[in-house]
């Protein structure tokens, strides 16, 4: 037995003679960050906490405390403060139970080499990052990430589960401008610091003295993080079992919603797939297809969307799912057909030599939903813009604020192109790693550029 389960067993048994509903979940997370600035390292950081989450249903009421005090005494108090809590919360009638007893599908993604990097090991990605850009100044955080946890009930569900993530993110900039490159990966030995430097460097090279274009609708390519972008938004307020049950969700499975181009998924541990292994109310986590050529197929549930919906979970809990609703994570976008020694760089050239005339945009932010059931959505591109003319790249551009419906820039017709490569970056919404390729999009709406 894990430390963490026998931590969530422990628990169970004090609050057993409640005769209350529940549920424990230990997680023991390490986060290490070497970060620099100014071409120089000047932090370095790691972090280990152990969190023990209580929820427990009670006389009609739910309550849920969370503690990182992992001795007796300390459990003990949990216990006693969340029952105590529960007397004092209103009923809940929508209460779904508890997750019954199921097997894991798979065990997700651990790589012991990047539990336990040194930070000389980041600091030689930082270096060979500062190296390949050449001289331009860089700034940036290569970081490693280590979970491992465990989930018991009183219904007899117990799991256990552990991942690895290892991230880099850094710009280089030269006269105002600048060029960005990430990566997330399940292993640190993934991440190799001068290629992403010299992606940096090479677009801040290439927008520097940007022109102004007028705003209108534009024919674009979007890279892989603005792509990124689209996918947390439609998470967020799509494929949300909650927002589809309260009819807020542009989402209508079995309806032809977007290009037959347009794949996506949740994937799960199958495979040594990303993230862990079960949901926050210890539910098994499977892949999930929501978009399959372009029809809609599914929406993410927990257990109380699900019971509301007539469903059943589809691992899709998280520590927020009461509020936000249940999202879905380690986002896929298919991309096309794969072709022999295509890269990132590659995969975007190929794109952009299909446009007459367009826009490149490298990355999308300050993103705000204006109405949640079109996903109307205003933002600002960033770290790079380009005129496309008969498939070149002419010119830098200054960045435009744009107003799209993201559905609608999806929709039937209107994906032109596919990368072949997927990048795996970190998502903006929840920092999963979301695997993205690059798009050739036949319409987007700038609405005026980043100063008015």
């Amino acid at each position: 037995m894990s430390r963490e389960l026998d931590i969530a067993q422990q628990v169970l048994s004090y609050a057993a003679p409640s005769g209350a509903e529940v549920e424990v979940s230990v997680d023991r997370h390490t986060v290490a960050l070497t970060r620099f600035a100014n071409s120089f390292i000047h932090q370095n950081v790691a972090e280990t906490t152990t969190s023990v989450r209580l929820r427990l249903h009670l006389d009609g009421r739910t309550a849920t405390g969370s503690t990182t005090l992992t001795s007796a005494d300390g459990l003990r108090s949990l216990v006693e403060r969340t029952l105590a809590a529960s007397r004092l919360c209103p009923p809940d009638p929508g209460w779904p139970g508890l997750a019954p007893p199921a097997a894991l599908v798979g065990e997700g993604s651990y790589d012991e080499a990047t539990a336990t990097a040194s930070p000389h090991e980041r600091a030689d990605r930082v270096r060979d990052f500062i190296s390949a850009a050449g001289g331009l100044h860089t700034a940036g955080f290569c970081r490693t990430e280590s979970w491992t946890g465990a989930l018991a009930n009183s219904a007899g569900q117990a799991v256990t589960g552990r991942t690895t993530e290892a991230l880099m993110d850094g710009i280089a900039r030269l006269d105002g401008a600048d060029g960005v490159a990430r990566i997330a990966a399940a292993r640190l030995s993934e991440i190799d610091g001068a290629v992403l430097g010299a992606r940096a460097a090479r677009k801040a090279r290439a927008a520097t003295d940007p022109v102004e274009l007028p705003a209108g609708r534009y024919e674009v390519v979007l890279e892989p993080p603005a792509v990124v972008d689209l996918l947390d938004n439609l998470a967020l307020f799509g494929f949300n079992g909650k927002a589809y049950n309260e009819r807020r969700s542009f989402a209508a499975p079995g309806e032809q919603q977007f290009d037959p181009a347009v794949t996506i998924a949740s994937e799960g541990p199958e495979a040594g797939g990303p993230g862990a292994p079960y949901d926050a109310e210890g539910t098994p986590k499977r892949r999930l297809v929501l978009v399959d050529a372009g029809v809609t197929r599914a929406v993410a549930h927990d257990r109380r969307t699900a019971a509301k919906a007539g469903a059943v979970s589809t691992g899709h809990a998280g520590r927020g799912s009461a509020t936000w609703g249940p999202l879905p994570s380690t986002l896929s976008f298919a991309p096309a057909a794969p072709a022999d020694g295509v890269d990132l760089d590659a995969s975007v050239a190929a794109l952009v030599g299909q446009v007459d005339r367009g826009i490149l945009v490298s990355d999308l932010w300050y993103t705000r939903v204006l109405d949640p059931k079109t996903l109307v959505v205003t933002g600002l591109t960033r770290n790079g813009v380009w005129l496309i003319e008969r498939g070149e790249l002419t010119r830098p551009v200054r960045n435009f604020r744009f107003t799209q419906s993201y559905p609608q820039a999806l929709g039937p017709g209107a994906v032109l192109g596919v990368g072949a490569y997927a990048a795996a970056v970190p998502s903006n919404l929840d920092g999963s790693r979301t695997s993205a390729p690059a798009l050739r999009l036949a319409s987007w709406n700038f609405t005026g550029t980043a100063s008015g």
